[in-house]
């Protein structure tokens, strides 16, 4: 029988050693030669010298126990003050550095351990410490600064992760303050945005749920890294920092990365509730954050449902704030990615100058790095024959075709496992009307990528228009939303959603979500036609009279005729329907 837990005053010590990962990254078997030198020729022997006990090793730092207030401290600044000298005359990227955090609170003794909240201000203490250097809480400073010769500096109140009240602060450094690994060179950031997703905080005192909370991070960094253009964090990379106070902008130093993911579970009886942030690492601005609430009668049903929700708010942000900082840099400074990211600006604006300097960037980005799969999938998509603005001739758009079928087929040879060249080549199956190959390369980008919203914005789409299916088109229109809820191309998946519902005969939700396309910028004439078609069907024919004439004045000499010709290759049934409707709005034949 496990017995019942204790609570005591203790004096808790936090030890890091700081840019521990990039150490094991430089050498391994070395760093760890070197902390375990340290460690029994200096840190142990000091810690029982001051009366003090270990409690737990965490690969990266040491969880300690002392007695006496004056001891924890005491034995603190030794110890930083033993590695300044023993680290004299080592390179700087082989220094083992300290940081150490000093609280005195009441804990919960387990067994051999200790928990609660005096155990997490400690931590969170330490994270404030200069490297070399030791932070103590003002309830410490109080016990000893009239006991020590050592000096500490005020550095003021600091609101730390899940403390309620802001806490004041006291500094001590070692003079002079040893190098430490913040001289390293930080690890450059790649060309495409970086991210890594820290280990959720389990806030609910549950073991149980230490595991779930693993469980979410873990299958977020998978989802995550389904996603070509994004450069994720290895789980081995990030969970480094479980259980550690994390400094988001040295966290950005050490690996890399221009984005962080946070986050943290707390639950209720039968109820979670999982918490999550995107931080942009350099600034530390919180770029997003939302809850998500669910039940524990079925977790891996859960832990699904928050991934693919996470995974839907995030990536759409990065690519969003992506598009809008590439976008902002000089053209002589542009790589491949980067010209595929101007590019992409360029294509979401619908009209004739844009969607031709998209197609220039594209190209650009292709001659810049002729192994860029996704390049050459976004020139395939780019490239073919457009159906939001004016048609081009048949000579144009068969030449089109031919040049984005090469390109979705280079984008495959060189990955496979790209799913937007997938996504684009079945699009150009649905326009040559191969209605099966279609579908099937729709289905190949959703294998590859079950959280790709344009690969089921395209399956729906080649259910639509290929084969006249609009139930079966619907709700993968409705997945490809929620995938992606801040997409710049949200209005075109609304507009086939919204002439989908006409089809099935929801005429009130067709124009509602027609409408809801209309109100995009820069959209071309289609979504006011698609409107105009399920008005009509609806009745409501001076309200699609005007979503004609609104169309006319996007494109003067629009007609039935013309349309018809605009939607060749497309389904005749689901064609024919359009047309009939707008007949019926009064459009010229």
């Amino acid at each position: 029988m496990k017995p019942s837990a204790q609570r005591r005053l203790a004096a808790i010590v936090s030890v890091d050693v700081v840019g521990y990962s990039r150490l094991m990254g430089i050498d391994e078997v070395g760093t760890l030669a070197s902390l375990r030198g340290h460690r029994a020729e200096l840190v142990d022997p000091k810690i029982a010298e001051h009366g003090g006990r270990i409690v737990k090793t965490m690969g990266d730092g040491l969880l300690l126990e002392f007695q006496s207030v004056v001891a924890a401290t005491t034995c603190a600044i030794e110890v930083q003050e033993g590695m300044a000298e023993r680290n004299n005359g080592v390179e700087d990227e082989k220094r083992i550095v300290f940081r150490i955090g000093v609280h005195v609170g009441d804990v919960i003794v387990e067994e051999d351990d200790i928990l609660g909240d005096g155990v997490n201000l400690a931590a969170r203490i330490e994270s404030l410490a200069a490297p070399g250097g030791v932070a103590i809480s003002n309830r410490v400073h109080d016990d000893v600064r009239n006991r020590l010769e050592a000096t500490f500096s005020d550095s003021g109140e600091h609101s730390l992760k899940n403390i309620a009240k802001p806490i004041r602060v006291w500094r001590w450094a070692s003079m002079p303050e040893p190098s430490t690994t913040a001289t390293i060179p930080p690890l450059p950031l790649p060309e495409k945005p970086s991210i890594a997703v820290l280990p959720f905080d389990n806030m609910s005192g549950d073991p149980e749920q230490e595991y779930f909370a693993d469980g979410i991070a873990e299958d977020v960094i998978t989802a995550l890294s389904r996603f070509r253009s994004l450069f994720v964090i290895a789980r081995n990379s990030s969970f480094i920092y479980k259980g550690r106070p994390v400094d988001i902008a040295h966290l950005s130093r050490e690996l890399g990365v221009r984005y962080v993911i946070e986050g943290s579970v707390r639950k209720a009886g039968s109820r979670v509730r999982i918490t999550a942030q995107l931080i942009d690492a350099a600034s530390g601005n919180h770029l997003w954050a939302d809850r998500f609430d669910g039940s524990l009668d079925d977790v891996f049903d859960l832990q699904d449902r928050i991934t693919e929700q996470i995974v839907a708010k995030v990536e759409p942000e990065i690519g969003v704030r992506e598009l809008e900082r590439v976008r902002r840099k000089p053209p002589a400074n542009l790589g491949a990615w980067e010209l595929m990211q101007q590019g992409l600006w360029h294509f979401y604006h619908v009209n004739k100058d844009d969607h031709a300097e998209a197609i220039r960037l594209f190209r650009e980005a292709v001659a810049v790095d002729p192994d860029f799969a996704a390049a050459h999938a976004q020139l395939a998509y780019a490239l073919r024959p457009s159906q939001s603005m004016k048609l081009q001739s048949a000579e144009e758009a068969e030449q089109a075709s031919e040049a984005a079928r090469l390109a979705a087929e280079t984008a495959i040879s060189l990955d496979p496992s790209e799913p937007m060249a997938h996504f684009a080549l079945g699009r150009l199956h649905v326009l040559a009307g191969e209605n099966e190959t279609a579908i099937s390369e729709m289905q190949t980008a959703i294998e590859i990528n079950p959280s790709f919203a344009l690969g089921h914005y395209g399956l729906g789409y080649a259910y639509y228009w290929a084969t006249g299916q609009s139930d079966q088109a619907l709700p993968h229109f409705d997945t490809a939303l929620r995938l992606n809820p801040r997409g710049p191309l949200r209005w075109t998946i609304l507009m086939n959603k919204g002439s989908a519902l006409r089809d099935a005969g929801r005429v009130d939700d067709a124009v509602a979500a027609c409408r809801q396309a209309c109100q995009f910028p820069d959209v071309g004439f289609l979504p006011f036609i698609l409107l105009a078609a399920a008005l009509a069907d609806a009745g409501r024919n001076d309200e699609a009279r005007a979503s004609v004439q609104k169309a006319e004045t996007i494109d003067p000499g629009i007609s039935i005729g013309s349309l018809r010709n605009h939607f060749a290759g497309l389904n005749d049934k689901t064609v024919g329907g359009i047309l009939d409707s707008l007949q019926k709005a009064g459009m010229p034949a």
